[in-house]
This record gives structure tokens, sequence and C-alpha cells, in this order.
């Protein structure tokens, strides 16, 4: 029996997207035992997930502390793991790779010419490009998995696996006369956030085109900014403010409950591909579209990226540049208009709904 461990310390939307190693593996290998070490507050994400054995839950604040990262290293060397896949590869991960006493250890070299000090056994880079439709994201952590041994057959999908006493929770039959669109009206960062008045003003677009109601999503700590961007609407008795999932899990039985997402890239998107509903996803200017836009086929899963409005806007779109933009995003996001979005936006309602 081969005992693996998923290391993935990021958000919400990349440890759903490192489940995908467990998925395979746990298909080829239905006698091992998979691990995923991962943040806290991602967990909802991936439970009730049979293909993964144990939640392995860090603070990740407390993971930067010296004495955190050395008791977390001693415990990984007592589960004596066969393979360790380190997704995502920072520091704190690339060290208790490094020091886990795991038979293979597999992640991506650093960028930096003096950052590799034989972390990994099987050290590697990510894809230089993607070519399946599953967007890069996913394929770089396939890549991981095909280092490991030789996957002919691969499931590209994360999925999110619900319990029938969950798919009966009573969320959303107050607003069954209507289908329900998720609007994410925040990003998981501000530099993934439009604009207030843009959000503001594709929900007036929505109410007053199509018989839905609008279901507003932001985070527990965003409410405040999430009131502004209501008082700017004009529609307010289209919008569901009275109920709200406290915990990811609890979004995530909303959203399987709903009719589609309209939101900000990130996690929320993620969440609702893998449910199998319809999403409109507006990329910020720093991130790349190819790295995150998964299964997109212009109709079911659609979105609208600054370059591909104004292509010419930048000579190239390489990291460094990424990381320039990402610093001050926002007048770049201002000129992603209104009016660029709301003819692709409408074609897609009037496919999905």
């Amino acid at each position: 029996m081969k005992k693996v461990l998923i290391i993935q310390n990021k958000r919400i939307g990349d440890v759903l997207i490192a489940s995908v190693i467990a998925n395979n593996f746990k298909a080829k290998y239905p006698n091992s035992e998979i691990h995923l070490m991962a943040y806290d507050f991602t967990e909802g994400v991936v439970m009730n997930n049979p293909n993964i054995d144990r939640f392995i839950s860090l603070n990740e604040k407390e993971l930067k502390r010296l004495p955190v990262l050395i008791e977390t290293i001693q415990q990984v060397r007592a589960e004596k793991y066969d393979i360790i896949f380190d997704s995502y590869s920072k520091t704190q991960s690339r060290i208790i790779c490094k020091f886990s006493g795991a038979k293979m250890t597999i992640g991506n070299k650093s960028r930096k010419k003096l950052g590799n000090w034989g972390y990994y056994t099987h050290p590697t880079r990510p894809l230089k490009e993607g070519t399946h439709i599953c967007g890069k994201a996913i394929e770089d952590r396939i890549h991981l998995l095909r280092i490991a041994d030789n996957f002919e057959t691969v499931d590209y999908e994360p999925h999110i696996f619900l319990s029938e006493e969950e798919k009966k929770e009573d969320w959303l039959s107050k607003y069954s006369d209507k289908k329900v669109i998720v609007m994410g009206v925040l990003g998981s960062t501000p530099q993934k956030s439009m604009p207030y008045e843009y959000v503001a003003e594709m929900c007036d677009f929505i109410a007053e085109n199509y018989n839905v109601y609008i279901f507003f999503n932001y985070a527990p700590h965003q409410k405040d900014e999430a009131m502004k961007i209501y008082e700017m609407c004009k529609h307010k008795e289209n919008i569901i403010l009275d109920i709200y999932p406290k915990t990811i899990r609890d979004f995530i039985k909303v959203m399987y409950q709903a009719d589609a997402l309209v939101a900000n890239e990130g996690g929320t998107v993620h969440i609702a591909k893998a449910l199998g509903k319809p999403t409109f996803t507006i990329f910020s200017p720093y991130v790349n579209k190819a790295h995150w836009a998964s299964f997109e086929d212009g109709k079911f899963h659609k979105s609208v990226h600054l370059l591909e409005m104004k292509p010419n806007l930048f000579d190239s779109f390489t990291y460094d540049e990424r990381k320039k933009i990402e610093k001050d995003p926002h007048e770049l996001y201002k000129q992603l208009t209104p009016e660029m979005i709301l003819p692709e936006l409408d074609t897609f309602l009037k496919g999905n709904l």
C-alpha cells in the first residue's frame, strides 16, 4: 500500500484543483492512503471526498513560525510517506519536503537561481503552456502526478462531494419562484475585485433583463464593502441578502441549489464548475487567463479579460509583468468597462437561463 501526502498551502480554489491528484491516484491505486495538508479554512471544499483519507489542517500564520514548522516536519516524518506532492511549492512546504524522509518528493523548482537546495527527490518545472481545456493550473498538477507514475487515463475535473442530507438542506426554497444567480460581488483579494460601480451596473442589467434573483456572495470580512455595492444598485428588490452562508461548505450547498454564477475569478468559480453550474468569470488584468480559465467553451463556461478586449495593451504577458500589474491593477481594471462586459454576459445568460 502506498502512503501519499499532497501539500497545497494556498487558497480554496487551489486546494480544490489539487484534489485532482488524489482523485487520479486513488483511481489507479484504490488501496493507497492519501492525506491532504492545507490551510484550515479550505477544508470544506474537499470534505466527503472519498479519495482523501485524511485532511491535515494548518494555520497559515502559525506555519510561518519556526517552532510550528519544525513540529509539522516531525509529524510528517512520523507518517513515513512514500510520496509527497508539493503542488504549490512555497518556502514552508519545500522545507517540509526536504526533511520529510519520504521516498519520493515532487515539486517545482524555484525561479531563483540560488533557490534549489535539494528540496525534492524529483524536482520539476511547471509546463511552459497548457494544451488541455482544463487550464494550465490543473495541467501542472497532473504533470506532478505523472512524474510519480504512468497515468495514461486522467480525470482532469475537480469534484465536490455532497452528502444526500446536504443536498436536501433548505437554502433557497424561499426564492424558488425564480431562478437564482449567485453574484460574486468582490474578488478573494482587492486585486481581483472589479470597480464597485461596474458590479452594480452588472446587477442592474441582470435585474432589468432577466426574471431572476441575484444572490450577493462575499466573504464575512467583506460585508461592509459588499453593502457599498448594494447601495449603488437600483433594483434592490431582486437581491438576496437575508441568506448568508457562513462557511465554505454552506456556500457550496447554496451554489448547488442555484442556477448560475457570475463572479470575479477565484475559488467560487472553481466550486461552481465542480458542481456542474454555468459560470461567467471576470478576470483581473494581472491574472493569466490561460492558467485559470478551466473548461471554458464560450457557452456553459465563459469569461472576459481585458487583454481579449485590448490585445495590444501589453507587448508581453510575462511573470515579471504580471507581478508589476498585480501591485496596482485598479487602473487597468477600470478599462474593462461594463460596455465591454455586458454584451458577453447577455449572451451567456441567454444561453444558460
